[in-house]
């Protein structure tokens, strides 16, 4: 594998007993991408980071690190990378900022940084409480400032709004979208959709063990878009029965005051056609919207996977 890039991982697959959890997971993660690796709790997402960060080995396949292997190749390969699986761990007796001087000590770097990364985490006021008495959310803050101790090329954040209210899952998302202008390359775990479409440029959609889709969300919203189509004529009754006689148009309902149908978009000019030369007068003809979030759910859900549009 070529070494430039963040992260890669092909034909990832780990077993407990006969249960895959997951199998055959391939990941490209380039540099200055937002990655979100989106899907259903239990899909896999935690898993696959386990292995990536070197937490748990693999029974097939293999991933990178910036070239290095994380199963063979540890501490090295964590060079340059930083993120948390799952909740973060801390000494709950002891105050947040006491929790990232040690892990400074432990790691001979980022000292310096505390105190400005209490800051970007909103943390400050809260410095020298004892981790036990944070938050769920509060944790999780914690859990980046001490990630970004070691001034990562490569962050790895596993459900980082887990705990938060809106308020602070909104500043979550502006803090890792700041961290990317600032040339850090996130992968982000998460099972919102919203989270990883406002933040995210680049996406893989895991079901089941499974990669269903990957690549940019704009061609995942391409790929959102319905070949069914919504009518309304002069007589819908006179139009369904001129659609069943046609090849082109495919499951065919009449109800209420429209028609719905399934045809190619290229195919959409001669139906109009065939309905105006039987007399009928065409008072709506558009294609019925399907809502990304609405694909997601028949993505995660469905059976099927989905290509990238071209």
């Amino acid at each position: 594998m070529p070494s430039a890039k963040p992260l890669e991982a092909r034909g990832l697959v780990k077993r407990y007993g006969p249960i895959a959890a997951i199998d055959g997971v391939d990941l490209t993660v380039e540099p200055g991408d937002v990655y979100g690796f989106l899907g259903p709790n239990g899909a896999g997402k935690t898993t696959t980071l386990r292995i990536l960060l070197g937490l748990i080995r693999p029974d097939e396949g293999e991933a990178r690190l910036f070239g290095r292997d994380p199963q063979h190749d540890l501490p090295a390969a964590l060079d340059g990378v930083a993120g948390f699986v799952e909740t973060p761990y801390f000494y709950s007796y002891l105050s947040g900022r006491k929790n990232l001087e040690l892990l400074a000590a432990f790691d001979r770097r980022g000292h310096e940084r505390i105190d400005e990364l209490l800051v970007l985490v909103d943390l400050d006021k809260r410095a020298h409480d004892r981790v036990g008495g944070y938050s769920q959310g509060m944790r999780q803050r914690l859990g980046l400032a001490a990630s970004l101790l070691r001034d990562p090329q490569l962050l790895l954040l596993d459900e980082p709004t887990n705990g938060l209210d809106p308020g602070g899952m909104r500043d979550m998302r502006r803090l890792v979208a700041r961290l990317s202008g600032e040339g850090i390359t996130v992968l982000l775990s998460s099972h919102l959709l919203a989270e990883v479409e406002e933040i995210c440029n680049r996406v893989a959609i895991i079901r089941r063990g499974e990669i269903a889709y990957e690549g940019t969300l704009a061609d995942l919203r391409a790929s959102a878009g319905s070949n069914r189509y919504r009518l309304r004529t002069t007589d819908n009754a006179r139009a369904q029965q001129v659609l069943r006689e046609r090849s082109e148009a495919a499951d065919v309902i009449l109800g209420g005051d429209e028609l719905t149908f399934t045809t190619a978009e290229a195919e959409v000019a001669e139906i109009s056609r065939a309905l105006v030369g039987a007399g009928l007068g065409i008072t709506a003809l558009v294609p019925e919207e399907l809502s990304l979030e609405s694909f997601f759910f028949e993505l995660t859900e469905g059976d099927q996977p989905v290509e990238a549009a071209a």
